[in-house]
């Protein structure tokens, strides 16, 4: 059964392009495991002071896998942790929401 994920994402402080260019090269990996990125967005309103960073995400993804073992396979691919230096570097915080579509 298809998972869909709501990924938000928090940069660390002056990282938001960090951030991004990880983002785009880790979610360029999940084709490969049957997944889609349905979508993805920047908050407009983010900045890196305190009064929005710690509050609203730096980004918004939407995406679906095809099960549970793609989902593994994605997390635990070696090309996803061989980058695991610049996500240490680029992300705050990462909550991640199982969701479905209402009505």
């Amino acid at each position: 059964m298809a998972i869909t994920l709501c990924v938000l994402l928090w940069a660390v402080d002056g990282e938001a392009d960090t951030l991004e260019e990880y983002e785009t090269e880790v979610l360029a990996l999940v084709p490969r495991h049957g997944g889609r990125v349905l979508e993805r967005m920047s908050n407009v309103a983010h900045t890196d002071d305190a009064d929005h960073g710690a509050v609203q995400p730096t980004e918004v993804q939407l995406i679906e896998m095809p099960d549970e073992d793609a989902l593994a396979a994605y997390m635990a691919d070696p090309d996803r942790a061989a980058r695991s230096d610049l996500r240490a570097r680029a992300v705050a915080r990462t909550e991640i929401m199982r969701v479905r579509p209402v009505g």
